[in-house]
């Protein structure tokens, strides 16, 4: 076998000889230890055997192994090597008539040949077209195809399904066709029942299985030490051992706190790599000996798995729209008992314990997450315990917070409370602002659940930590909730009182100016309103559009039609039925007649659909306003009876201030 020699590594260089997560290349084949053995023994088998499976769990090096230990140990002279291919469609739409499994696996046998042209073949014509290549006896030399991720010829999108099974029946046609042909399918371990139906029409002559498993302790020791034979770094004695046994001991911790430790008597190679390119980049220059104590100072395994962790749970969140929260929490609900053990979760139809299935596949192509099959069905588990302290270790109180408060806005209310006991539970015992944040959270969700008491006392409880802090914004903010809540149960006296306190303390709050308008107005004061809301609106630098819809409305009440529209004409979003009913009414005001029709009919219809509340979580009901201003339009379109009609349905509405409702009262009296 002919090698390539490596050039020295310089220090400096990011990650060193070792390559982290990602799998090692056919051109790294010189810092590729410990698998010395796996990789003779596949590539014998491989070259005797009509078709070899190697499988093992996601993250066991199934790839590495095939591209830095198995390729370079096959003779040229005695076998004819395909590149590896891998059967991954790309995106796009493939050439007409072409199979995009088939494709992609001829696009890497023979990447100099065009894909118009390949797209026309089959696997066996393609086979056909390359010469026999003969030994120095003149007999034939096998041909060896590696297929790996081989996964995806067993599971792919339905729509893609029956060029998927076209390309599994072409494979064994070639493999019948072409006496020479040695397939190996490398795949994740969960796959390997899906392989069983293809199993003898594959390997028509002989088949073997290959299991690779997680490194044990001398094997992780070489490939611990052995990429450093070509760096200016060694280990000292010792050293390396101190690193594997870290790798080897795993400790859990229970719900209640107790902890214990496990040693192990394997290492996951992902971990390995993780763990030792931040080793070489936490080391300093100056450093060629890593000693004992460097060890012990730089390689805090569980650091750099908390990291490595972090990394794959944003990526994740990111990509499917969720909070980092949100993720670490069903990991740890839902993939670690109680006694801080793994946790085995069966995949559903469309979700896993709740969670969308791609957001689980995302976990596992990551190593966050393995997946076997179980009784004809999917289950998964945390990739090693060594990840339940990772996935259990809050990254911050901040975090937990800003999260929750992103699920308050998104009225996911269990979600909120959840992240928000989380912060409580890491916050220091000093820390009494997260208390009074914790508290400001669960009363907003308490509110809008409609446990009244509750969310009042969580209020009361945040609003006196944060006076005693001297955090005055917040004192505000949580005044202002209260008011919110007061005004969502009719208190409208009340609630001015609770607001116009909340503006002493954030006198150029935009939000507190918005709330306390809608309580003067609501109490029947729609002046006062006007002017706290010219404030709100003229003050900001863009203007804010609640405050904005607010005013209109207000306006169309007083018959201020067109200062109203000027108003309502400049909200392009948050049209709720009460904004549009005001606009209704002051076409009606202004003589626009159809435009007045279509916005009340507009106005009713959404309360119809909505079926419940039109207004905030936590604040008024806008639905009885909203059908009164209809109501008052169709008595200026000249019909009455569905004015009277509407207002009736109004006074029906829970909410409807005094004042308004004298109105409806006197649109149903004049019907009659």
């Amino acid at each position: 076998m002919t090698t390539v020699p490596i050039t020295t590594i310089p220090k400096e260089r990011t990650g060193g000889p070792y390559v982290g997560l990602r799998p090692f290349t056919s051109a790294e084949r010189e810092l590729f230890f410990g698998r010395d053995r796996e990789a003779r023994d596949v590539a014998t088998i491989w070259q005797a055997t009509g078709l070899t499976v190697l499988f093992g769990a996601s993250g066991v090096g199934k790839t590495s192994l095939l591209n830095a230990g198995v390729v370079p140990r096959i003779d040229p002279e005695r076998a004819d090597l395909l590149p590896v291919a891998r059967p991954a469609p790309r995106p796009g739409t493939p050439p007409p008539g072409a199979n995009r499994y088939v494709l992609e696996l001829l696009s890497a046998w023979a990447p100099d040949r065009p894909p118009a042209t390949l797209a026309r073949m089959t696997i066996s014509e393609f086979l056909r077209t390359r010469p026999v290549r003969r030994d120095r006896y003149g007999d034939p030399i096998p041909v060896l195809a590696a297929i790996d991720q081989a996964e995806e010829l067993f599971s792919s999108p339905v729509q893609w399904k029956a060029e998927r099974i076209a390309c599994l029946e072409q494979l064994a046609e070639a493999a019948r066709e072409h006496d020479g042909l040695h397939l190996l399918l490398s795949l994740r371990e969960e796959y390997l029942a899906a392989v069983l139906p293809y199993e003898r029409r594959l390997g028509p002559g002989s088949r073997a299985r290959f299991h690779l498993q997680p490194f044990a302790r001398e094997a992780a020791l070489e490939a611990v030490t052995g990429p450093l034979r070509h760096t200016d770094r060694s280990f000292g004695p010792g050293a390396a051992e101190v690193l594997v046994d870290d790798l080897c001991t795993v400790t859990f911790v229970n719900d209640e706190g107790r902890r214990t430790r496990l040693v192990v008597d394997e290492v996951e190679p992902v971990q390995l790599q993780v763990v030792c390119s931040a080793l070489w980049d936490a080391l300093p220059p100056e450093v060629t000996t890593i000693t004992i104590d460097h060890v012990r100072a730089y390689a805090d395994v569980d650091r750099f798995l908390v990291g490595f962790c972090r990394r794959a749970l944003q990526e994740v969140a990111t990509e499917h729209g969720i909070t980092v929260g949100e993720l670490r929490h069903w990991l740890s609900s839902h993939f670690v008992t109680e006694h801080g053990t793994r946790s085995v979760v069966n995949e559903g139809l469309h979700e896993t314990a709740g969670m969308p299935n791609t957001v689980a596949r995302a976990l596992e192509d990551r190593h966050v997450l393995r997946a076997e099959y179980r009784i004809n069905s999917r289950w998964y588990e945390l990739q090693h315990d060594r990840l339940i302290s990772a996935i259990r270790r809050p990254e911050s109180p901040e975090a937990s917070l800003d999260q929750a408060r992103r699920a308050l806005k998104e009225g996911r209310w269990d979600v909120a409370r959840e992240l928000a006991d989380a912060a409580a539970r890491m916050a220091e015992i000093d820390d009494t602002w997260v208390q009074a944040e914790v508290q400001a959270i669960l009363g907003e969700v308490d509110a809008a659940l409609g446990d009244v008491k509750s969310a009042e006392r969580r209020y009361d409880e945040a609003i006196a930590t944060f006076v005693l802090r001297q955090q005055f914004d917040k004192v505000a903010e949580v005044l202002t909730a209260k008011g919110r809540l007061r005004l969502a149960q009719g208190e409208y006296a009340a609630a001015v009182e609770l607001l116009k306190s909340a503006l002493t303390w954030a006198s150029g709050d935009v939000s507190v100016q918005h709330a306390l308008g809608q309580a003067l107005w609501l109490s029947g004061q729609p002046h006062a309103a006007l002017a706290c809301l010219n404030g709100a609106v003229e003050r900001a630098d863009e203007p804010d559009a609640d405050a904005l819809a607010l005013r209109g409305e207000i306006l169309a009440d007083l018959g201020r039609a067109r200062d109203a529209l000027r108003d309502l004409t400049r909200v392009h979003s948050r049209l709720r039925p009460e904004t549009l009913a005001a606009r209704a009414l002051a076409f009606a005001l202004t003589g626009r007649l159809d435009a007045a029709e279509q916005e009340a009919l507009h106005a009713v219809d959404s309360i119809d659909q909505s079926g419940g509340p039109a207004g905030p979580v936590g604040g008024p009901d806008g639905r009885g306003p909203a059908l009164l201003r209809a109501a008052r339009t169709h008595a200026l379109l000249g019909d009455p009876a569905l004015a009277a009609d509407l207002a009736r349905k109004a006074l029906e509405m829970p909410g409807l201030p005094p004042h308004l409702r004298r109105q409806a009262e006197e649109l149903v009296t004049r019907r009659a």
